[in-house]
């Protein structure tokens, strides 16, 4: 076990700080801290023990990560099944308690709101080992060691991860680099050793990257269009998420120039007109921020026709005190940004479509049944 000179408990999970002066590194084999973004950092002389996957550290005052990755619990998975046969689903609470997990961490949910992180990463860990044949599963849900497994722990290993599964046929085979029978001279995949992501964690993070270049390049579009493409694009954008009525209804209302004391359109909230949302929209250069004289000249404008509620709708962004000052008047103003606008074309299929879709299928385990 690590003997660090200071622990401490963050807000949010475990945290080990280290307290030495900065530079003044020792032989302990903390290489992990390296392949997790703290270069430089790899050992330090106030730490008498190995890298322990259990705790989250700070080496001089650097944060290196919140949850266990799923390279983190493999051992620890390894040992809890080292006991007895196990439901996997029995080992979450323990293994967190290993962990010293927040409720927080405990309960944080991936995007689809099936499954905690944590546990999403546990069933990574045990699929892994049981690739490279340490666990296998005698029956639905429940794991147990293998021959193999026990063979590993009994070498008292100070950590596992897809580096030391490597050394085992069946894994390499599983991961298509088995250089002993093809004779394949592969570089390294950077995926496999030095990520500490699951496989689905890594699409989710391709997509939101993906996204992220279509916003911008969404939001570059719109600002180099012309004023009366802005306007459609607005009456297309509120139309798809479902204001306004038809969109000949909602085109009359957006259409006319400066629009009237400030206000660019009016929108029925509701198909049937019950309440109504004013719309201001400036098509703004992205050095151009939108200020608090604005807010305050929408706000002023809405004073004068008695209305609750509006949406400022922008293609740059909103100031610090812009932002403030919507917050604390006295009606409900709804400020959308560029980059919220380029979101929201996305999300609705606006001046965008569908190019490829990947479906990521899990086992039907009630079909084996």
């Amino acid at each position: 076990m690590i003997s660090p000179a200071t622990v401490s408990r963050g807000t949010e999970g475990r945290v080990r700080t280290c307290t030495a002066e900065a530079g003044k590194l020792g032989p302990g084999p903390m290489d992990s801290w390296a392949r997790d973004g703290a270069a430089g950092h790899s050992s330090c002389s106030c730490y008498s023990g190995p890298y322990n996957a259990f705790d989250t550290y700070e080496p001089h005052g650097v944060r290196i990560m919140a949850l266990p990755t799923y390279q983190d619990v493999m051992l620890p998975l390894l040992q809890a099944a080292s006991e007895h046969e196990s439901r996997v689903t029995d080992l979450v609470e323990p293994l967190a308690q290993v962990f010293q997990l927040s409720d927080t961490e405990r309960t944080e949910l991936l995007p689809s709101g099936r499954q905690t992180v944590f546990a999403n990463r546990i069933g990574w860990a045990r699929t892994y080992l049981g690739k490279a044949g340490l666990l296998e599963a005698p029956r639905r849900g429940v794991i147990r060691l293998t021959d193999e497994g026990r063979r590993l722990l009994a070498t008292q290993p100070l950590r596992v991860d897809n580096e030391t599964l490597m050394q085992f046929e069946s894994f390499r085979v599983f991961r298509g680099r088995d250089r002993e029978e093809t004779g394949e001279t592969l570089p390294e995949s950077a995926v496999l050793t030095q990520t500490s992501l699951t496989p689905d964690e890594i699409l989710r993070a391709t997509h939101k990257e993906l996204e992220a270049t279509l916003a911008a390049e969404l939001l570059q579009r719109v600002r180099s269009g012309t004023p009366a493409f802005f306007e459609r694009m607005i009456v297309n954008l509120l139309i798809a998420m479902g204001y306004g009525g038809s969109l000949s209804e909602v085109g009359k209302a957006l259409v006319g120039g400066s629009g009237d004391n400030g206000i660019d359109g009016v929108i029925d909230q509701d198909p049937l007109g019950l309440d109504r949302i004013y719309v201001q929209a400036k098509r703004y250069a992205e050095d151009n921020p939108v200020g608090a004289g604005a807010i305050r000249d929408f706000f002023g404008s809405l004073d004068r026709v008695k209305a609750s509620k509006g949406l400022f709708v922008t293609t740059s962004r909103f100031s610090a005190s812009a932002r403030d000052t919507a917050e604390h008047l006295s009606k409900r103003l709804v400020l959308i940004d560029g980059n919220t606008l380029a979101h929201l074309m996305i999300q609705h299929n606006v001046g965008c479509r569908i190019q490829e879709t990947f479906y990521n299928k899990a086992v039907d385990e009630d079909f084996f049944e």
